[in-house]
């Protein structure tokens, strides 16, 4: 499985994200390009801390019962690196090359097969194979059409052999927080950073938008996301020959209510 870096033939006219960063970002790389990768790893961050890493690569590591592992979205290998480490054979997807160097650069990056290219569509080596495929952290609204999304639940599908698991960890949408008339969510507001969410509910179109100031100059970045609810995952997965498992709130198998912000839900690939 882990074969090194290629370039799927599927990954010709990939789907591009709004860019907006300084000129060295290679248009191919999508929103995630040179200026992205290079501060993405902040240690201050909680998505980079132990206390949100490891029980992801704990569950995932027991989902995946040994067999090898695909990650949709792999990126600098925040949770496939711990994933490794824990003896479970893992392969990535992700468009970013300028993502993947980063991950090429820490100990272990070298052991993560990588195919560059759109998770919705790219086939890695061993499809129908992986006992295990996981996209996290909200990356399912990166894709940011139903049919990219739908596609991305097919795709996962034919990478799994039968009984395989599809594990996806994303946010339930803020849309209660929104007074009649208003479309802005803020989730951060600090003297230097101001950053919101943009929602359009006639579409489900989203985005995270982020001011900053910076040493008195300011900058501007929004990335584009199409927010989902947890009953359309079902019926995308069923469309894709998949079944609800389980569904919990978090990575330590909380469960999931009304007031749960997010969800960890597992869909298993039926028999043949």
């Amino acid at each position: 499985m882990d074969s090194p870096e290629n370039l799927d033939p599927a990954a010709h006219g990939l789907r591009k994200q709004v860019a907006q960063g300084p000129s060295q970002d290679a248009p191919e790389d999508g929103y995630f390009g040179a200026s992205v990768a290079a501060d993405y790893d902040d240690p201050s961050s909680d998505m980079f801390g132990p206390e949100a890493v490891e029980p992801a690569a704990d569950l995932l590591a027991g989902l995946a019962g040994g067999g090898p592992a695909l990650e949709f979205g792999v990126g600098t290998g925040r949770i496939a690196l711990p994933l490794a480490r824990r003896g479970v054979p893992v392969h990535g997807i992700d468009l970013s090359r300028a993502m993947v160097r980063k991950l090429r650069e820490k100990p272990g990056g070298d052991t993560v097969g990588v195919t560059i290219g759109d998770f919705a569509t790219a086939h890695a080596a061993g499809r129908g194979e992986f006992t295990l495929a996981y996209l996290v952290f909200n990356t399912v609204m990166n894709l940011t059409t139903q049919d990219e999304q739908v596609a991305c639940f097919r795709n996962a599908a034919e990478h799994l052999a039968p009984g395989g698991l599809f594990v996806v960890e994303v946010a339930v949408p803020d849309l209660r927080l929104l007074p009649p008339g208003q479309h802005a969510v803020p989730f951060q507001v600090t003297p230097t950073r101001w950053a919101f969410d943009n929602y359009d509910v006639a579409t489900q179109a989203m985005s995270s938008n982020y001011v900053e100031v910076v040493e008195g100059r300011g900058s501007y970045r929004s990335i584009p996301f199409r927010y989902v609810w947890p009953a359309e995952l079902d019926l995308m997965a069923r469309l894709a020959g998949m079944r609800l498992r389980d569904r919990w709130e978090g990575w330590g198998r909380e469960p999931f209510t009304n007031e749960s912000g997010k969800h960890v839900s597992v869909w298993e690939k039926a028999a043949p």
